[in-house]
């Protein structure tokens, strides 16, 4: 039985490798291809001032993973309508956190996504709060890798971020830390005052192990995690995904601190 910061006991949800419940509606949908992972494990403690109220570090063996996540946003809809034409189709990098809300919710928080679109951006920072910024990004292919670069729009010299994996044998029956790291079903995020969690739902991820080629990068730098927490070079875990389609939900409105009080 864990306990949130009212108090209060709640049960944590399983870690499941398919979404715990269904969505009531479906608001917009996505496909994310070519995804590859890495993971760090940090102190609980080292990243819970950068999660939004009502939420606390979720943690696997007294630790907390950041994660540093590239992938090919394909086929961005509207509900259940067809894919917008190029403004849904973009590589997409972001920097996570793990979370559980008040009411045993697991989930993510993201502390950055760096996107080449800038309507996208605009319109998830307005209507979501979710932190997109404005970047020159690419995905990078090649026999077996898969890599992706970030450079920042914005004035003075900015530094090109870099991470690329070799590709790895798929995972028939993926450890429970894989699932852990990969298996969310929301994302927790702060606006308009209020701590939010937005659901989503998709197949299990097919799952490869994967070798980290380069990672000569500051996004986790910039992204608001203190210097020296973790080592770009040396991530605990690194994974590979071709992909999966995605369907996200009403977002729903954590209760308020004071009722919890």
């Amino acid at each position: 039985m864990d306990r949130d910061s009212g108090g209060l006991p709640h049960p944590v949800e399983p870690v499941t490798p398919e979404a715990p419940r269904a969505l009531r509606r479906v608001i917009f949908q996505q496909f994310w291809r070519d995804a590859a992972f890495l993971h760090w494990s940090v102190p609980p403690e080292a990243v819970a001032p950068l999660l939004p109220a009502g939420t606390r570090p979720d943690v696997m063996d007294g630790t907390t993973p950041v994660g540093l996540i590239g992938f090919g946003m394909e086929s961005l809809g509207l509900g259940a309508g067809p894919p917008v034409p190029y403004l849904g189709r973009f590589p997409e990098i972001n920097v996570r956190l793990y979370s559980v809300d008040r009411l045993g919710r697991r989930g993510i928080v993201f502390l950055s996504l760096d996107c080449p679109r800038l309507l996208p951006v605009l319109t998830a920072n307005a209507v979501f709060g979710l932190p997109y910024r404005w970047a020159s990004c690419a995905r990078h292919t090649t026999a077996g890798r898969i890599g992706y670069s970030v450079r920042p729009y914005a004035p003075g010299r900015r530094p090109v971020s870099r991470f690329g994996v070799a590709i790895g044998d798929p995972l028939p029956q993926p450890s429970a830390a894989d699932h852990f790291l990969t298996a969310r079903w929301g994302l927790h995020v702060r606006a308009r005052g209020r701590t939010w969690y937005l659901p989503n739902q998709h197949r299990p991820w097919p799952l490869h192990s994967a070798e980290l080629l380069v990672c000569d990068q500051d996004l986790l730098r910039r992204s608001g995690l203190p210097d020296g927490l973790v080592d770009p070079a040396a991530p605990e875990s690194v994974l590979y995904s071709p992909g999966v389609q995605t369907r996200f939900g009403l977002p729903e409105a954590l209760p308020s601190e004071r009722r919890h009080r």
